[in-house]
């Protein structure tokens, strides 16, 4: 039996040119306007995927309450992001697309492609999942998929992150890594061919082996929020596939990381390193605290096996009511409890954003 515990997805980072425009487009059209921290200090702990050097960024992880994982925004401060100097396809190795939570595909589907061109019509994924593609402001690819669970109802059609689409290399390899470390041991397909929800996508003529993995249900304090998440490969076989932050550093546009919320994070390094995938990145490799902004923790990264980056977070410190001083002390609850719902609700009433220009 594991000696740690993973609850599921606790954020998808996205890097950005303009933070404030990127956040106000996910609020206007994904709702993440529930901020759980903001921080504008200096990166001093990433250095191996940041040339060396601390780099000065500006960050807020923002979520949805009707459930799944949230958005971390990041843009550099300083340092001028460089853009992904080529059209991002299926199969290039890292982050293609983030999944997120739709209720109804056909109504939301409906209502952005009035006033927002850059999707694709609703398809089925391989494994029965309806789902469409839309891009962000700045070309970042997200596959709505339809998932009616709700968390905390507020009337919206969509909600967080669910999963994430990866390109692989090695088909076996992936699926030994995102199922034996990561716990996505169910497989819900694996098929190869072109497909038809890519029809709109670059490079969509070739052939692709895709394979989706989803995990037993989760246990952990933030479990019932995140919800459901699945991890969809996909290898290229008729095409060369590219590095998608070859040259660039972390924290570039697009999509930086995959984040799980963990408990137990010295038996998870064990276990990691067991596995042949060593923390790359220890923010508290002496067993202190790690601050950002409100909330506090303790972080880590591995690749999996094409370089792609996973962040884990174990919480300390959660704020609930900033302004009265109330926060949630994770370190002295049973890791596997949920939190009560009323709590998340508190934080709606006090934490929402408004889109400012």
């Amino acid at each position: 039996m594991r000696e740690f515990n993973i609850a599921g997805i606790q954020q998808i980072g996205v890097g950005t040119v303009d933070f404030r425009k990127s956040w106000n487009w996910y609020i206007d059209y994904f709702g993440a306007d529930i901020k759980i921290l903001e921080d504008d200090t200096v990166a001093e702990r990433m250095l191996p995927y940041t040339g060396g050097q601390p780099q000065q960024r500006h960050a807020c992880i923002a979520v949805n309450l009707q459930g799944g994982g949230g958005f971390e925004i990041w843009q550099y401060s300083k340092r001028k992001p460089s853009l992904c100097p080529f059209e991002i396809a299926p199969g290039d190795l890292g982050i293609f697309a983030a999944k997120l939570k739709c209720k109804d595909i056909n109504a939301f589907y409906k209502k952005v492609s009035s006033t927002w061109r850059k999707c694709t019509p609703p398809e089925i994924l391989p494994d029965g999942t309806r789902c469409f593609y839309m891009k962000d402001l700045y070309g970042n690819c997200f596959q709505l998929i339809e998932d009616k669970s709700i968390f905390i109802n507020e009337d919206k059609l969509t909600g967080g992150m669910v999963g994430a689409v990866v390109g692989v290399t090695d088909m076996q390899k992936s699926v030994e890594f995102y199922s034996q470390v990561l716990g996505y041991s169910i497989l819900k397909s694996d098929t190869v061919g072109t497909f038809s929800d890519h029809s709109l996508l670059p490079e969509s003529d070739k052939q692709y082996r895709r394979v989706i993995l989803a995990a037993p249900k989760r246990q952990g304090a933030f479990a019932d929020l995140f919800g459901e998440s699945t991890i969809e490969l996909v290898q290229a076989l008729g095409r060369r596939p590219r590095k998608i932050y070859e040259g660039r550093y972390w924290g570039d546009p697009g999509f930086i990381q995959i984040c799980f919320d963990v408990a137990n994070m010295k038996a998870l390094g064990k276990f990691c390193a067991q596995m042949g995938h060593p923390f790359t990145v220890d923010s508290c490799p002496d067993g202190e605290q790690f601050d950002m902004g409100d909330a506090s923790g303790h972080f880590t990264y591995i690749e999996d096996p094409d370089g792609t980056l996973i962040e884990f977070v174990e919480t300390h410190k959660v704020p609930i009511i900033k302004k009265l001083g109330w926060y949630i002390d994770m370190k002295k609850r049973d890791p596997k409890k949920s939190l009560p719902k009323f709590l998340f609700r508190m934080m709606g009433l006090v934490s929402k954003e408004k889109v400012i220009e």
